[in-house]
Formats: structure tokens, C-alpha cells, sequence
């Protein structure tokens, strides 16, 4: 069930623009607060959070699950989107390259998507 939702995210987010759209797979880990995170970046916090709505509206409509919570709304220069099971990161693109998120989990199984039309 994870994967198929974890696609949902990152297709989403690939459709407002998201850039360089990654999943971590944190289960064998057994350590990490959720099973996945799926992590993109936007240039503009306007975009940011078309994706952040975006990511909502597709969950909701494909795979019945409304948003756990959320933080990072009142700046949109990074968002989280807690699932439980899946946290969706949305970053503007120097807050992703300043955290850089994805090497704190270098371990995880990475899988990059790209939109079809590129």
C-alpha cells in the first residue's frame, strides 16, 4: 500500500513543478519517524505550497487519506506533510540544499522520479 501512495506523492508534486522529486525508503532503518519521506524543491514559496495542496488534494481524491498534520504553511520555505507512515517534504530550493535532508538518511533506498514529459 505505501509504494502506490508514495507514487501518489511524488507524481503530485511533479505535477506543480517539483524539482528533483526523491522517495527514501526509511523502513529497514527501523529508527526513522516514518516509513518514507518523499522530498522535492520549488523556487518560489507560491510554489511550495501548490505543491504542499496539490500533494492534499491527490490523497484525499486517490487514496482516501487526509493530511495527519502539517507545518511550515505560514513561511512556505519548507512544508511537511505527516501521513504517519509517509512525511512529504516540500523545500524552497536553498532550504533543501542548506538541510540536505536526503544525506542525513544516506542509507535509505532512493528512487528518483521525473515527470514524463521532460
Amino acid at each position: 500500500m505505501s509504494e502506490s501512495t508514495v507514487k501518489v506523492i511524488a507524481e503530485a508534486m511533479l505535477e506543480k513543478k517539483g524539482k528533483d522529486v526523491v522517495s527514501l525508503d526509511l523502513r529497514p532503518i527501523g529508527t526513522a519517524i516514518a516509513d518514507w519521506f518523499v522530498v522535492c524543491n520549488a523556487d518560489s514559496t507560491t510554489n511550495v505550497n501548490a505543491i504542499a495542496d496539490n500533494i492534499e488534494e491527490k490523497m484525499i481524491e486517490k487514496c482516501s487519506r487526509k493530511v495527519v498534520r502539517s507545518q511550515g504553511r505560514e513561511h512556505c520555505l519548507w512544508i511537511i506533510l505527516d501521513y504517519t507512515d509517509i512525511a512529504a517534504h516540500i523545500f524552497q530550493t536553498e532550504y533543501r540544499n542548506f538541510y540536505r535532508l536526503e544525506n542525513l538518511w544516506a542509507d535509505a533506498d532512493k528512487k528518483e522520479y521525473k515527470d514524463e514529459q521532460e
